[in-house]
């Protein structure tokens, strides 16, 4: 059990209600009873704080006080809140372990305090850190590295050469180093490039369940410090992102493409190969970037185009039948005026 005053201290909270008010579990603010702690940081909540049953409400410091609700004022609530989370619902510690349905090659190099799950297989050569947590069904390859505190998840791939940094995670099933899609023109067949290189993901990593990233065809697919990929995210051979970047669902990112720094790609947007994104660069969803992307710039639409000019196309789009009839309609009324005026000269 935590009290608000208690909260305010770890958070760094400032107290509105009353200090004494206690909570033992979290919940969404919907779902949240007398007992638990939730958070309201969008501002179609602050309307609505009096309808939900929390025991205490995280909100921002703009959010408005409610006479009777204990309101916990933060620079960042959500922020705040998991970390009263993690408080509540601490993490098993890590017990080494080496289940003996797992396959290791005899030269590889296990740090301490590892675990590894049932049937997974590590090929010869390799290094795995210290406090790593090898799940269920994973393989991986020949001459890998995994270092200190990484979480690979059930059923993964790691081909050969893979580099993960940090206390990353891996989500499951996730194919890290296959071969991009490399092929040469031979007549009217495809004769397959040989893909010698090898994908390098930096530390505090977090690749979502479900990604590809293809080995670098001879160099190296890089994936740089503290980039953030969801679900079903496609990286292509020799790509190189940046530290930083978030990369939602969906994404297709084509082969040689670099992408920087602090870049936000929203999801199911395409971006073509052999392009430069330029840091801190924003490409919303479903856009389709054919072209480089200067550092700052907000893009979206296929092709894509500056994210103010989409929404003003995007708002004609839908009027473009209407339109087309207009303009049949006036180049009618034209060839009459003008078939008009031809007869009567």
């Amino acid at each position: 059990m935590l009290t608000a005053d208690q909260i305010a201290a770890m958070v760094n909270a400032r107290i509105h209600g009353n200090p004494g008010t206690t909570i033992s579990a979290v919940s969404s603010f919907d779902d949240a009873g007398p007992n638990d702690l939730t958070f309201a940081v969008d501002h179609s909540f602050f309307s609505r704080l009096d309808e939900t049953n929390a025991g205490i409400i995280l909100v921002p410091n703009e959010a408005p006080a409610v006479a009777g609700i204990t309101l916990l004022y933060s620079d960042n609530p959500k922020l705040a809140f998991f970390k009263v989370v993690a408080h509540l619902m601490p993490a098993e510690p890590l017990a080494a372990f080496i289940h003996p349905s797992a396959v290791i090659a005899d030269d590889c190099t296990i740090g301490d305090g590892t675990c590894i799950e049932a049937h997974v297989s590590i090929g010869k050569g390799c290094t795995v850190g210290s406090h790593v947590h090898i799940m269920a069904n994973t393989v991986i390859g020949k001459q890998c590295r995994i270092n200190d505190a990484c979480r690979i998840s059930p059923n993964v791939t790691l081909a050969d050469k893979t580099r993960i940094g940090r206390q990353s995670i891996v989500h499951p099933n996730c194919v890290i180093g296959s071969d991009g899609f490399g092929f040469v023109q031979d007549g009217h067949a495809h004769a397959k490039l040989v893909h010698t290189g090898y994908v390098h993901i930096g530390d505090c990593c977090e690749i979502g369940a479900g990604n590809t990233i293809d080995r670098g065809t001879l160099g190296i697919t890089r994936i740089g410090n503290g980039v953030k990929t969801d679900n079903q995210v496609h990286i292509a051979h020799n790509v190189k992102i940046g530290d930083n970047t978030l990369v939602v669902a969906q994404v297709g990112i084509a082969g040689s493409t670099t992408i920087g720094t602090d870049v936000i790609i929203a999801g199911k947007a395409g971006i073509s190969g052999h392009l430069n994104i330029g840091d801190r660069a924003i490409i919303g969803p479903y856009a389709g970037v054919s072209g480089n992307v200067r550092p700052d710039d907000i893009v979206s639409g296929i092709p894509h185009m500056p994210h103010k000019i989409w929404l003003k196309v995007a708002r004609i789009i839908p009027r473009l039948p209407n339109l087309r009839k207009r303009l049949l309609s006036l180049e009618k009324r034209l060839k009459k005026l003008e078939s008009s005026r031809t007869e009567q000269s």
